[in-house]
C-alpha cells in the first residue's frame, strides 16, 4: 500500500497546496487472474482535482470515501463529476463508487447549484458509511469510524497489502477532521501510519470539539501505538513547524509533516 499526498492544506487551499485529498494505491486482483493498481481516494477538497491529474487520470479510481461534507474535503467531487461527464478521457464504464455521510447526494447537488448539468447522479454510485461497518475495494477494507467534528464526520482504518514486505497486511488510519474523542483512539490503534490533521496549535486559543493540536494528534499516536504520524491539514495561518514540535514533545515513534507529492509506501 502506499499513501499519495494530493492536499495537505486546512480549511481553504493554499498558495502551494490544495485542501484535503490523498490518494492510496495497492496491487491487487484484476477479476481476470492477473493484477492492477487499485486507486482508493480519501477526500477531494477545494483545489484538488488539478494536482490529483499529476498522478493518475481520475476515470482510473475505483472508489472515493469522503470524510465529512464540509467543502475543504468534498468540492472538487462536483468538478470531478463535470469531468466525467463532459471529457472524453473519463468515459466510465459504470459510475464511480462514493462513500460519504448521509446526505451527500443532497449536498453535492448544493455545491453544484441544482444544476441538471453538472449533477452527479449519472457518473457517481452512492453509498453511505454506517458505524461498524467495513467496505471492501479491491484489495482495501475500509472501516468507517465515528469522530467528533460539528457535522456527522468519519476517520477511516484503510487496511491491504504492504508494498514494501510482501504477505504483509498494513493499517493506514486517517483522522478526517476530529478532536481527541474515542474515534480518534480507535483509529490510532497499533497503525501502522497515523495520518493525523493538525490545524490548531495549543498556544492559540480555538473551541474544543471541532480539530486537533499537534499535541493531540502525538498524544493519540503515542497512546495507541501507531508506527508513524504523519501531520496533515495544517492551516495558511500556523506555523507548521510548531505543530510539528508539538506532537515530537509527545510522540516518539517517526514524524513528518505531509507535503502534496509526497508518496509513503507502507
Amino acid at each position: 500500500m502506499r499513501l499519495v499526498v494530493v492536499g495537505s492544506a486546512g480549511s481553504f487551499p493554499a498558495a502551494d497546496a490544495a485542501a484535503s485529498c490523498y490518494l492510496v494505491q495497492a496491487e491487487g486482483p484484476d477479476g481476470a487472474g492477473g493484477t492492477r493498481t487499485w486507486n482508493l481516494l480519501l477526500d477531494l477538497g477545494n483545489g484538488a482535482l488539478g494536482p490529483l491529474q499529476r498522478h493518475l487520470p481520475p476515470a482510473s479510481l475505483d472508489a472515493v470515501a469522503i470524510s465529512h461534507l464540509h467543502a475543504d474535503h468534498v468540492a472538487d467531487v462536483v468538478v470531478l463529476g463535470v469531468m466525467l461527464r463532459y471529457d472524453p478521457r473519463g468515459l466510465r464504464p459504470e459510475p464511480l463508487p462514493l462513500y460519504g455521510p448521509e446526505g451527500v447526494g443532497e449536498r453535492l447537488a448544493q455545491l453544484s447549484g441544482h444544476d441538471p448539468a453538472t449533477d452527479t447522479a449519472d457518473h457517481l454510485a452512492l453509498g453511505h458509511w454506517r458505524a461498524g461497518e467495513p467496505v471492501r475495494i479491491g484489495p482495501f477494507t475500509v472501516e468507517p469510524v465515528p469522530v467528533e467534528h460539528p457535522v456527522p464526520a468519519f476517520g477511516f482504518r484503510v487496511t491491504g497489502p504492504s508494498s514494501v514486505d510482501p504477505g504483509r497486511t498494513v493499517t493506514l488510519a486517517y483522522t478526517g477532521d476530529t478532536d481527541e474523542c474515542a474515534g480518534l483512539d480507535t483509529l490510532a490503534r497499533d497503525a501502522d501510519l497515523l495520518l493525523a490533521e493538525a490545524a490548531y496549535l495549543e498556544s492559540i486559543p480555538a473551541p474544543r470539539g471541532v480539530h486537533l493540536t499537534g499535541r493531540r494528534a502525538g498524544r493519540a499516536a503515542q497512546r495507541g501505538g501507531a508506527r508513524r504520524l504523519l501531520l496533515t491539514h495544517l492551516v495558511a495561518w500556523n506555523d507548521p513547524e510548531a505543530s510539528r514540535a508539538e506532537a515530537a514533545g509527545e510522540y516518539d515513534g517517526p514524524l513528518d509533516l505531509a507535503r502534496p507529492g509526497m508518496v509513503v509506501e507502507l
